[in-house]
């Protein structure tokens, strides 16, 4: 079983002197066609790679449970959401746009999609970081993909949407509007995949034990907070470490800071229209705001192991919007219905053929008992002589389960009478009115970094043509926002063609303004040979009680105090150290310039001055961390560190003592906001 038996043999089980060397007709001489181990060797690893997935390419997971805590036990049957019930799972994290080479951190949708190994065969559980989707009806998944990907003639650019046909598709199919505005948000660059919401996108019709029905959306709540990074911070992080959120997530677990999410409903009364107040539940470029359905907890989702092979689990899970246990059923919604088919469709082509199932990481739990045969990589050995229905020579079996007995019955809902039409309903048309609510649910800095996000994507774009329009369709959100995009692209601002509605926003899409724990989170801290050690080790110590997790960045490698009874291990050093990996810096020490400090060594190591007071590359870490509105500490003896990086003490988010400890509580209380974003003025 792969490498954990005394000996290495071929894939047969003969084991094997020497893999080496091809068997040759002496040491010179040619490669003997016999050489069965050179053939099977050199034959699996042509056929490693499989097909990736055209979108969510890209992905990290990890294995967790989910306890239910019984609160949705009035609305549905599903065993796995009854009281107590704790389910083995494993959840994938993903990117949309990019290949599997592409970096974590760009500006995207993420895939947050759980599998439930649930008693009654498997439940999945598929959708993304972004509550809504750009469009309405399956059918044009297809184009926009083709839009948001690289350009076919150059295939650049990788993994973004800052391109033209991006944006032409967009400015011509305004219905994307709303999901455009939310990636063009913070939500488009979470700081980690721990700190990002989830969102089943569509409206599922929920059953309970009496036979009721119920309509609800599914969202995933994490339990650190919803956080993003800044863009230059994700720029940054993407030549620095594209690795930088599946490092994260293993990171995490490794230390034992489970990341947890609430799985949460919102519901609606199961109505002929399946609208609610005034909101087509079908049409998943809209959402129900949590202010006029409010959100409950439903249980609590947490991701305690990591992969053991990335391969055989991340890349070869199968997920499917139609795996669905009894008490969970669809709806009429058109983009799920296209996705119903899709899956399986791609997995026949991803995974080699209709056996994925039987793959160790998609294996239900709950017995099988299918009657499905051969095909490419069966590997389950069936017994019986009749695989078909009825039958008397296998007595018959298996049998039928109807809903008494667990068996998954539809909802045998009404369908009206109508006529065969390609069109959407009228109340589709709308794709402006929620888009304006998610911008005025903003608070006035997470506007200013959509507007960022609009001028940067849109300035990347060659075709004046696509920028004009998108510009009439921002138009139709808000002005300000129109009137501050077409300034950062140098074009006027068109007017709108309407006078906009009038919506109540919902404070609840906002990422800022609440207080949050802060489990996990990374705070470095900064420190040399002249640092007070003892006041570093208990910075340590006092990190690890609060669950949270205290990097050393030093000179170099190594440790400090080497020759002293307890030496602090330096787990970064000022060359592979960055800002953009620490949530908040504490500064111990203020180091002078290192003997590696000078520009064709390290080019970060250079700030243009021969002279610097401290190590330039501390300065750097300083001044974006300082930018990029992040808690900021430093013992007394070190303050002149924010002196020689030009950082006011008592700006806001700044923390001077003489006591480590209470300048370490003082950072995490900041901390709990995420980011001190009072430290800079609003635009004026």
């Amino acid at each position: 079983m792969a490498q954990g038996g005394a000996y290495l043999t071929t894939a047969q089980g003969v084991r094997l002197p020497d893999s080496d060397h091809s068997l040759k007709a002496g040491p010179r001489g040619p490669v003997l066609l016999q050489d069965h181990h050179l053939r099977e060797k050199i034959m699996h690893f042509d056929q490693e790679r499989i097909p990736e997935r055209v979108v969510h390419a890209r992905g990290a997971a990890a294995h967790g449970v989910f306890r239910s805590y019984g609160t949705a036990a009035n609305v549905t049957k599903a065993a796995f959401l009854q009281e107590g019930v704790e389910t083995p799972t494993f959840t994938r994290f993903s990117t949309v746009i990019g290949s599997r080479g592409s970096s974590d951190t760009v500006r995207d949708t993420r895939g947050f999609a759980t599998k439930f190994y649930t008693t009654e065969g498997v439940y999945d559980l598929v959708g993304n970081n972004i509550a809504v989707f750009f469009i309405q009806d399956a059918i044009k998944f297809p184009d926009i993909i083709h839009a948001v990907k690289p350009h076919p003639d150059r295939e650049i650019p990788q993994a973004q949407s800052a391109h033209d046909t991006f944006w032409d598709f967009m400015s011509l199919h305004t219905e994307a509007m709303h999901h455009t505005i939310w990636a063009m948000s913070d939500r488009g660059i979470p700081r980690s995949y721990r700190t990002m919401e989830g969102f089943g996108v569509h409206t599922w019709r929920l059953v309970n034990a009496q036979g009721e029905t119920t309509l609800a959306k599914f969202i995933w709540k994490p339990k650190a907070g919803v956080h993003s990074l800044v863009w230059e911070e994700a720029q940054i992080i993407n030549g620095v470490d594209p690795d930088f959120h599946r490092r994260d997530l293993a990171d995490a677990i490794e230390a034992g800071a489970y990341p947890e999410w609430e799985l949460c409903i919102q519901t609606f009364p199961d109505t002929p229209e399946q609208t609610f107040e005034g909101i087509d539940l079908l049409d998943s470029t809209k959402i129900v705001p949590e202010e006029l359905a409010p959100v409950q907890p439903i249980g609590l989702l947490t991701l305690n192991r990591n992969p053991s092979n990335y391969f055989a689990e991340t890349e070869q899970v199968a997920f499917h919007a139609g795996h669905l246990v009894p008490g969970i059923d669809v709806t009429d919604d058109p983009l799920l219905a296209g996705r119903l088919f899709s899956y399986l469709d791609t997995q026949l082509m991803r995974l080699g053929g209709p056996n994925f199932a039987q793959l160790p990481i998609n294996r239900p739990h709950a017995p099988v008992n299918d009657m499905l045969r051969d095909g490419m990589h069966q590997t389950a050995v069936h017994t019986g002589v009749a695989p078909y229905k009825p039958n008397s020579l296998d007595g018959g079996c298996p049998f039928f389960a109807g809903s008494d007995e667990g068996g998954y019955v539809e909802v045998p809902t009404p369908v009206e009478a109508s006529q065969k039409v390609r069109q959407a309903p009228e109340s589709f048309a709308d794709h402006f009115t929620q888009p304006r609510m998610f911008w005025l649910s903003l608070s006035p800095v997470e506007r200013e970094h959509t507007i960022d996000g609009f001028v940067f994507e849109l300035g990347k774009c060659y075709e004046q043509a696509v920028k004009e329009r998108t510009l009439r369709a921002l138009a139709e959100v808000d002005p300000y926002l129109c009137e501050r995009v077409a300034e950062g692209l140098g074009l006027p601002a068109p007017k709108a063609t309407r006078e906009l509605p009038d919506v109540q926003p919902s404070p609840a899409l906002s990422q800022v303004g609440s207080k949050w724990p802060t489990k996990g989170r990374l705070i470095g801290i900064i420190a040399d040979e002249n640092a007070d050690l003892d006041a570093v080790r208990a910075l340590r110590r006092e990190i690890f009680n609060g669950d949270m997790v205290p990097l050393v960045i030093g000179p170099t490698g190594g440790k400090l105090g080497a020759n002293s009874g307890d030496p602090v291990t330096v787990q970064r050093s000022f060359v592979t150290g960055r800002s953009t990996e620490f949530d908040a810096l504490i500064v111990a020490a203020a180091p002078v310039p290192g003997k590696d400090a000078f520009a064709t060594r390290d080019a970060k190591a250079w700030n243009g001055t021969a002279d610097a007071a401290i190590d330039p590359r501390v300065e750097l870490m300083l001044t974006e961390a300082y930018r990029h509105a992040k808690p900021l500490g430093a013992l007394a003896s070190a303050r002149s560190a924010f002196d020689g990086a030009g950082i006011p003490v008592d700006a806001p988010g700044i923390v001077v003592g003489d006591d480590a400890e209470a300048v370490l509580r003082k950072v995490v209380d900041l901390l709990r906001h995420h980011r001190v974003w009072e430290r800079f003025p609003a635009y004026a």
